[in-house]
């Protein structure tokens, strides 16, 4: 047994589905989630900031004495998972490489992606996918605001819907059928996302693949907590009004939430 907590990061508020896909799946486990609201958004950031942000995140959740870290960011797995593997003692997972995996076994041969700027820029949501499934389809469509209208809470202002309607019609035009929410904080607006189709479309939500694949590492490794304590840090690194009561909002329950400031 490990009761150490699962370390978890993203720019801001979008990681916390991911926290709540791993909190579904391992009721059991404690989680530290550190939101870099200070340097939010990382999409529009260059590899050198994002990496340089990932590291200090990485820093801070090792100092928490977490048994292992998710980063629960696309952009911050594209460019600059590879970086702090290589750089930390400790097991590291972002959400492209488990959502891959789901793709493939779903046997999916046309895939759309969602994601910042800088993630569709990386390029590397189309190579893991062509890696692992050479013959597949990728469509790729960056979409710079929506992450930000999550955070700002303008998810049923007609900005919104304008941009929804705009970032979805390569999709429509190419009659995709599955696509990867490639931002943690798309899942906050799927169903707005859904709407926007007029035939069913499979929207793949990168939480519950990555919780899948925590829970087996964990496994493997001998490390779950299984003394059911379910307590909650959320830290984030800027102040910013109505906070707590947007992390309450997105976050079901929990036996002990607890929620700090940190530079």
């Amino acid at each position: 047994m490990d009761n150490r907590p699962i370390g978890i990061f993203d720019s801001g508020l979008g990681g916390i589905t991911v926290l709540n896909e791993l909190k579904k799946t391992l009721p059991q486990e404690n989680y530290i989630y550190l939101g870099d609201t200070l340097n939010f958004p990382y999409g529009s950031k260059t590899k050198e900031q994002i990496i340089e942000f990932s590291e200090k995140n990485t820093q801070y959740l090792k100092s928490q004495n977490v048994k292992m870290i998710v980063i629960a960011c696309g952009t911050a797995t594209s460019q600059a998972l590879d970086e702090i593997k290589s750089k930390y003692n400790i097991y590291i997972e972002g959400i492209i490489e488990p959502t891959v995996d789901y793709v493939k076994n779903e046997k999916i041969t046309k895939i759309g992606v969602i994601g910042t700027e800088g993630t569709i820029k990386s390029g590397a949501w189309g190579k893991y996918l062509k890696l692992k499934i050479p013959n597949i389809e990728v469509i790729n469509q960056a979409c710079p605001i929506l992450a930000e209208i999550v955070e700002e809470n303008k998810a049923k202002t007609k900005e919104a819907q304008d941009a929804i309607h705009n970032y979805m019609k390569i999709f429509k035009e190419n009659n995709v059928k599955n696509l990867i929410l490639g931002c943690t904080h798309y899942s906050i607006i799927e169903e707005l996302i859904k709407k926007e189709f007029d035939y069913d479309v499979n929207l793949i939500n990168t939480g519950n693949t990555i919780a899948s694949k925590i829970k087996q590492e964990l496994t493997k490794r001998k490390m779950l907590n299984k003394a059911n304590q379910n307590n909650i840090k959320i830290v984030v690194s800027k102040y910013e009004k109505g906070f707590e009561k947007s992390i309450k909002n997105l976050l079901k329950s929990a036996k002990t939430l607890d929620i700090t400031y940190f530079n």
